[in-house]
């Protein structure tokens, strides 16, 4: 299932492009995050019961672990900040 297949099917926005960094090991592209949202959506059902959600809005949103793929320990992991010069993360 496709990124688009799933926003489409649930509504939901992905998450915010966060960029994270393993000190222990240097990765910069495999984490396990976990992320507790709470939102407030719109449940559409067909005559045939089939669900639609819409118009989901998240109103809280909360990165509660990340776990580097390749080491495992979360206290290594490290958010990168943006560079502010080129708006991009370094």
């Amino acid at each position: 299932m496709s990124d688009e297949a799933t926003t489409e099917q649930t509504g939901l926005s992905p998450p915010k492009p966060t960029r994270y960094r393993c000190t222990a090991c240097s990765n910069l592209t495999r984490f396990d995050v976990r992320v507790t949202r709470t939102t407030r959506s719109f449940h559409h059902y067909t005559i045939g019961g089939e669900l639609e959600i819409e118009d989901v809005e998240v109103l809280a949103e909360q990165v509660e672990q990340v776990m580097c793929r390749w080491c495992g320990p979360s206290a290594h992991v490290t958010e990168l900040e943006k560079d502010p010069i080129h708006g991009s993360q370094s």
